[in-house]
């Protein structure tokens, strides 16, 4: 998996004065915790390289510069303004090579489903996927064929397999489905009621 390297200052615990003031400036608080880490460390980074990571499909492994010093990490919550669709703050989880790492990693479809070539409607629901592996068997992307997707058919999360990745996201999630389209039905009945006209 790709990293993106993000610097930092540290920051003291402030009231919701001196949070206001930091995101005034164009600063956004963050904390980092986990592997590795005795107290949380409290940081601020810039808005504008941040949205590097936040506005963006990619999922990224984070090498956070702060204090002269280095950490990896993943991001791992983001709080939103809910009108300016701002980032807020950001929780990063600090991890190693050595242990396995969870995280949403964006997926690829490719192929042409059957389904589709007999007339049905294409929907994909999910567009990326939470799995846990080591640092070195993440992807960048989670590559899935659709081609054998018939119709009416749905493929869901509990369906995939890759080497070396756990697929945490709940087995049930529907990733995409071919269903059928109106036009359709409306064949359907029309060829039904022919066939009951013939009939009589």
């Amino acid at each position: 998996m790709k990293h993106f390297t993000l610097k930092g200052e540290i920051r003291q615990k402030g009231n919701k004065a001196v949070i206001k003031a930091f995101r005034a400036q164009g600063l956004v608080p963050c904390n980092l915790y986990g592997e590795g880490i005795k107290e949380n460390i409290l940081f601020t980074v810039n808005e504008k390289e941040l949205k590097g990571l936040t506005h963006t499909p990619a999922s990224y492994i984070v090498d956070l510069e702060l204090g002269g010093k280095n950490y990896t990490a993943v991001a791992h919550e983001y709080q939103w303004h809910p009108v300016d669709d701002n980032c807020l703050h950001v929780d990063f989880l600090a991890v190693s090579e050595k242990k396995p790492i969870v995280i949403a990693v964006p997926l690829n479809i490719f192929g042409h489903p059957k389904g589709v070539q007999a007339g049905g409607k294409f929907v994909q629901s999910a567009r990326s996927l939470k799995v846990c592996g080591l640092m070195k068997d993440l992807p960048d992307q989670l590559d899935i064929d659709v081609t054998p997707l018939e119709l009416d058919k749905r493929m869901v999360a509990g369906d995939l397999k890759y080497e070396g990745l756990q697929i945490v996201s709940d087995k049930n999630t529907i990733i995409c489905q071919v269903k059928t389209t109106r036009a359709m039905q409306q064949a359907a009945v029309e060829a039904a009621k022919s066939g009951e006209a013939a009939a009589e």
